[in-house]
């Protein structure tokens, strides 16, 4: 079993998948067994399984109080 993969407050990740919107960069809002995330584009919150995120995750994009270009 693999260990978790280590996803802080704050932090802003990248999918695999766009959101509908055309955003691909989510901030996390929340964590524990399900992880809480809002699209940066849009604003729209989702909470999905800690496990499903890791599944779908690319790259944690930066970290929290880094900016974020682009």
């Amino acid at each position: 079993m693999k260990p978790p993969v280590p996803i802080r407050l704050g932090d802003v990740v990248r999918l695999k998948k766009k959101h509908p919107c055309g955003g691909e960069h989510w901030e996390v809002t929340r964590t524990g067994a399900d992880i809480g995330i809002k699209c940066r584009t849009c604003g729209r919150r989702v909470l999905i399984p800690r496990t499903q995120l890791e599944r779908q995750l690319k790259e944690i994009a930066a970290g929290p109080g880094q900016v974020q270009s682009g």
